[in-house]
């Protein structure tokens, strides 16, 4: 997501100290660590780490169902390692 903010006053003040003092990198950086304080504070997403991957699998299947894709079952995707797995 790309978003364009005018930050003024006290705001613009406290990302030019924190990019100053080697606390963020950019602006970017520390608009984005504010973010996940926020988070972090106030518990927005209690499982981030689970919620991006939903997040991505749903992104991942309506891609597929677009392009008319599908998963491959088990057998599918060990069919070409079979020899490996001889006894």
């Amino acid at each position: 997501m790309r978003t364009t903010l005018a930050i003024k006053g006290a705001p613009e003040l406290i990302l030019a100290k924190a990019v100053e003092l080697g606390v963020a990198r950019s602006r970017s950086d520390a608009i984005r660590m504010g973010i996940l304080s926020l988070n972090k504070e106030y518990g927005l997403i209690k499982d981030l780490e689970m919620e991006l991957v939903a997040k991505k699998i749903e992104q991942e299947k309506a891609e597929m169902k677009a392009k008319g894709q599908r998963y491959l079952t088990e057998e599918e995707a060990m069919r070409p390692y079979k020899h490996l797995f001889k006894k």
